[in-house]
């Protein structure tokens, strides 16, 4: 790494970072084991493959609803959420509704290379598990390097991997990106906040939740094996879910599904419930 990432439970302050650790307690208590199933396929560990990954269809809203969906916690956004709330906007940007967050928009023009990967996400009413449609979400992270446009060095000027999309009438949103690096001192994650709708998200308006998507390490591992990712094996090597400053608390709920792999393409997805 060629900087040091800053600290991400400490950018609102400690009353914020005290009352999070304790509503996300108190919900992982009342939700107790409930949680998702991971399957993890890890590939062969070969370089190459930038097209994007067939998305999966979405069933609309013949969809049978969901048993036992777990309430997101609530998480930090980090230092770089590009919401407004620390910094620039890309919410209310010009551009910023999109399915493939690779490139930049606007008057940017760089694009985040990488492993490609499809990030579905089946937003559902924790209570019902009925899916909520209409509702958006906005979905960000890091590129191969570990660092976050608009924000790092030498990426200030850019905006990719930064996108808004609307659920469909299963509750779902289907992104192309890449796969994430591993940074110092974090697990590889994505960040996404979800919106009542599409109007609230593009006005940067009320969040319904904030929260952080968690990568399960055998395709991790498989990844950052190939060309590009050779700064994140040994950071990944440094870290786990269980010490991690966000996870470690219980991330059940939190850690995402795995299809595909290298060189065909990832598909990672998460149900969320709000």
């Amino acid at each position: 790494m060629t900087r040091e990432h800053e600290i991400e439970d400490h950018d609102r302050g400690l009353d914020v970072d005290i009352r999070t650790l304790a509503d996300r307690r108190l919900v992982l208590g009342m939700i107790g084991g409930a949680g998702l199933a991971l399957v993890a396929a890890c590939a062969p560990s070969s370089a190459g493959g930038s097209a994007a990954p067939s998305a999966p269809a979405s069933t609309g809203a013949s969809e049978p609803a969901r048993a036992d969906v777990a309430e997101i916690p609530e998480e930090t956004a980090g230092p770089y959420p590009g919401d407004g709330s620390n910094g620039p906007n890309a919410l209310t940007e010009s551009g910023i509704v999109r399915g493939d967050i690779r490139p930049s928009f606007g008057t940017a023009t760089g694009v985040a290379e990488g492993i490609a990967t499809t990030v579905t996400l089946n937003v559902l009413d924790a209570g019902t598990a009925e899916p909520l449609k209409g509702a958006a979400v906005y979905l960000w992270q890091c590129d191969r390097d570990g660092n976050y446009s608009m924000y790092s060095q030498g990426a200030e000027n850019e905006n990719y991997l930064r996108g808004v999309q609307e659920t469909d009438a299963g509750g779902t949103v289907v992104f192309t990106t890449i796969f994430p690096a591993c940074y110092s001192g974090r697990w590889p994650h994505m960040h996404f906040e979800v919106y009542e709708s599409l109007a609230e998200a593009t006005r940067a308006g009320t969040k319904l939740v904030t929260s952080q998507l968690a990568i399960p390490r055998g395709i991790c591992e498989t990844v950052y094996a190939t060309s590009g990712y050779e700064r994140s094996v040994g950071n990944l090597a440094r870290v786990s879910l269980d010490r991690d400053m966000v996870f470690s608390d219980g991330h059940d709920s939190q850690l995402a599904t795995v299809t595909g792999g290298v060189p065909a393409g990832i598909g990672v997805s998460l149900d969320v419930g709000v």
